[in-house]
């Protein structure tokens, strides 16, 4: 039996396409390794948004090589995409694939073994049609990503994403609720929805949008929580938001993407809202469910962020009291507006202004949690802590990460927990009932 492995780089949809992947290999009778185990196949499912992210996958495709020189190497995924070039200069790759016609991988190596490399990437520019990936065996898991839509219209002035996804393109409701059903029957308990740009589900289809799937999940026998992956806060109108609150199984968690807390900041960026707008949305979304928590990406150091602006994003952070940020440093990309930016910000201001808003947004959350300490909440277990050995550790619907003491295995299981301690960011809880 001929073994591949894989590795991938960047987001949760890298992620989803990687394993629907495995399961096209498994289907074809390979066996799935590590990606430090030497296999016959080597599959790279690479990240673009930043340069890090092309340096890594350049990195693993020539280290796969050194493991095994008879291997077969595929490059896919968004580096593949929008440097295909590139990624033929380098020695040894076999096959390269963007992101689109994935489900063919399989063929293209069985047909590399007969002929010389093949480079399969196409303008992406031109799919209309999303790529049915679906993944039906998923073991060990108790919360699935569905991926139910692909590519972005936005065109943020720092991203290459559009150029490496191509045009919006959304999936059938049909297909989705099948997957759906086949997760719940697997075991799965939550399902997190998840996409290029979620938000611009339907837009493509006559008369579908992402509150449909929403309510079409929600109506699956089995499944006890749905969850949004990052998402464009203006979806979030007073309609939307009055109708999730009345969908007990949408966790009460929006991961509500930001960018900058500067007005000016985000017209540069050509971001589609305002943080008066931004505030608006929160607001609402916290007066429909108390309890809410907001999550979002912020960027430092984009192209003329002077100290004045970026200590309005402080000042934003701080009004606004995100429960989580995931803060991260521009990175010029080839072919972006932001590239051609003349006032680019040096490496050691962008270092210090991370430093900053990463303590920032640590207090934040420390605030947060503490507002459920000696409060009752339903805990979906994930595993056991490697940290904190005889506890588990699982999430909340208003995704705080609680640590459970349990002479029982807890994993996959919905229990709620009485919220005792929180020391730093570490979130103490005891059982009170299995549900």
């Amino acid at each position: 039996m001929n073994k591949v492995a894989f590795y991938t780089l960047g987001c949760k949809v890298n992620q989803y396409e990687t394993e629907a992947m495995m399961e096209l290999f498994e289907k074809s009778g390979y066996h799935v390794v590590d990606h430090e185990d030497t296999a016959d196949v080597y599959v790279i499912n690479t990240c673009t948004v930043t340069n890090l992210g092309d340096r890594k996958s350049r990195q693993f495709i020539r280290r796969a090589k050194r493991k095994n020189p008879k291997s077969l190497i595929a490059v896919v995924g968004c580096y593949a995409q929008t440097a295909p070039k590139e990624v033929e200069a380098i020695e040894g790759v076999n096959v390269i694939l963007g992101t689109n016609d994935r489900k063919k991988i399989v063929d293209y190596i069985e047909k590399v073994k007969e002929e010389e490399a093949i480079n399969a990437v196409g303008d992406i520019m031109q799919i209309k049609e999303f790529e049915e990936m679906t993944i039906g065996e998923i073991k060990g898991k108790t919360r699935a990503y569905l991926k139910i839509q692909e590519g972005c219209n936005q065109y943020c002035s720092y991203c290459i994403i559009p150029y490496a996804r191509g045009p919006i393109r959304s999936r059938k409701i049909e297909d989705i609720i099948k997957e759906v059903k086949r997760l719940s029957e697997h075991g799965f308990k939550e399902i997190i929805l998840t996409g290029i740009h979620v938000a611009s589900y339907g837009k493509d289809l006559e008369d579908r949008n992402l509150l449909e799937v929403i309510k079409a999940v929600h109506e699956v026998e089995g499944i006890k929580r749905i969850r949004l992956s990052s998402i464009e806060p203006t979806i979030m109108s007073e309609e939307f938001v009055k109708e999730l609150s009345n969908l007990p199984k949408v966790c009460p968690h929006f991961h509500l993407s930001l960018q900058s807390g500067c007005n000016e900041t985000l017209k540069r960026m050509n971001r589609k809202y305002t943080t008066e707008e931004y505030k608006i949305i929160v607001d609402r979304l916290r007066r429909s469910m108390p309890d809410v928590s907001i999550t979002t990406d912020i960027m430092v150091g984009f192209p003329g962020e002077t100290d004045e602006e970026f200590e309005k994003t402080l000042n934003f952070v701080r009004d606004i009291n995100f429960s989580q940020i995931h803060v991260f440093k521009y990175s010029k990309r080839k072919g972006t507006k932001a590239a051609q930016f003349s006032d680019q910000v040096d490496s050691k201001t962008k270092n210090q202004r991370s430093e900053k808003l990463i303590e920032l947004a640590r207090k934040c959350s420390i605030k947060y949690h503490k507002k459920f300490v000696g409060t009752q909440r339903e805990v979906l277990f994930e595993t056991l802590s490697v940290e904190s050995p005889g506890y588990y550790e699982g999430l909340t619907d208003n995704y705080i990460r609680v640590l459970c003491p349990s002479k029982t295995p807890l994993e996959e299981k919905l229990v709620s927990v009485f919220i005792e301690t929180i020391s730093e960011e570490l979130v103490v809880g005891r059982l009170i009932e299995m549900i």
